[in-house]
């Protein structure tokens, strides 16, 4: 009720205004979600190592003295192939795309510890960047605690932005020492690819030193030692536009105005990119309540919560076919809450799967799912799972 009252309520509007409306797009499994909980403080959407775990956009709030940051945290971009492979709503193909509509800043998320993957941006994540061009764009590279030689991190900001940030051409120069057995501490610094006279009141989100604290070192625990590296800016040629048979040969987007690296799981420099997006809002009205933390009722938050302990604990696609019905929804004598939830699944042997033996599964995800529950309501609740046959 509380919630259903904030969102209604008209926003309580500070003297002088100013909003940012975000959009976190990747591709699946990139750590979108994990961003947004780590930019908000509380887990509010759900994670898992699962893709499409996040099902439909849905908005955290963050408010800040004057300033209200909007952020959508987004299905992962895919193609109608995977959609129906994954028994994916319409909804999951379009809600990226719709969000791009209403928002004033895109972040780009790219998982750098995915071999795979990480060397270029995905042909879903170009469309839709070069469908907006207008919208600024920054690229966001995540998990980069686990990518040991960080040099490699300078030939992906190279490959992922063809090149060019903020307008101007870049030029990595870099000299390595291949000692392994070095136990100096070694430092990786990029510079930033901004005007002169912009620099003065943008964070150096590109800068990384031996000062800086443990865990934003991206050297830190290399058997690299760097001498020297840097990105030197040059002036482009000028932009030109691609067009969708362009965009199939494109490794990255040469549109970025920023670059961030950072590891969103141990919310290492999430800090210094909430700076860096408070500084971007303009001056505009509030769209929610101080007291908004998520546009999600308490009930979409819990469903999401168990679904993301059922993709967890279960195998390939079974999990994707469970329906949750919510059977009791109360709050007890002493102020805790207690939920009841219905699990209905197709086959007998999916199951027993979320049975497991001994009730020994579904006894965990109820368990695990109750204490992220408590984190996010802050009061105690009491959750009881039942599984059942879909009838």
């Amino acid at each position: 009720e509380e919630q259903d009252r904030l969102l209604r309520d008209q926003p309580d509007q500070p003297q002088n205004p100013k909003v940012l409306r975000i959009a976190i797009i990747g591709a699946p499994n990139a750590g979108k979600s994990t961003l947004s909980n780590q930019l908000l403080g509380r887990k509010v959407f759900p994670v898992s190592r699962k893709v499409h775990t996040t099902r439909c956009k849905a908005r955290g709030v963050i408010t800040y003295e004057d300033t209200q940051l909007i952020i959508l945290d987004t299905p992962g971009l895919t193609s109608p192939f995977k959609a129906k492979r994954h028994k994916l709503d319409e909804a999951m193909l379009t809600d990226p795309w719709d969000s791009m509509k209403h928002v004033d800043l895109v972040l780009v998320l790219v998982d750098v510890s995915d071999h795979w993957t990480r060397n270029r941006l995905s042909e879903e994540v170009l469309k839709c960047l070069s469908q907006f061009p207008q919208i600024p764009s920054v690229l966001v590279l995540n998990k980069v605690d686990l990518v040991k030689k960080k040099f490699i991190l300078l030939e992906l900001v190279t490959e992922l932005t063809e090149g060019i940030v903020n307008g101007k051409k870049l030029e990595v120069r870099s000299a390595f020492k291949h000692n392994s057995s070095s136990s100096a501490k070694s430092s990786l610094q990029i510079t930033q690819a901004s005007p002169p006279e912009s620099r003065a009141r943008e964070p150096h989100c590109l800068q990384e030193t031996d000062q800086a604290q443990e865990g934003s070192n991206l050297a830190n625990n290399s058997d690299m030692s760097v001498s020297k590296s840097s990105l030197v800016t040059e002036e482009a040629q000028g932009p030109k536009r691609y067009g969708p048979r362009d965009l199939k040969n494109m490794k990255g987007w040469p549109y970025f105005q920023e670059i961030f690296m950072l590891a969103a799981l141990r919310g290492e420099e999430v800090d210094t990119l909430k700076r860096y997006l408070v500084m971007q809002a303009k001056p505009g009205p509030w769209e929610f309540h101080s007291g908004v933390l998520t546009s999600q009722s308490p009930q979409e938050i819990c469903d999401n919560i168990i679904r993301e302990k059922i993709l967890e604990y279960l195998p390939l696609e079974v999990p994707y076919g469970v329906i949750q019905v919510t059977e009791m929804w109360e709050e007890g004598p002493s102020g805790e809450l207690l939920i009841v939830q219905n699990l209905l699944v197709p086959r007998k042997s999916h199951m027993m799967m979320l049975i497991g033996r001994g009730g020994k599964v579904i006894s965990r995800i109820a368990q695990e799912a109750g204490q992220d529950l408590m984190n996010a309501f802050l009061c105690d609740v009491r959750l009881k799972l039942k599984v059942e046959m879909k009838s």
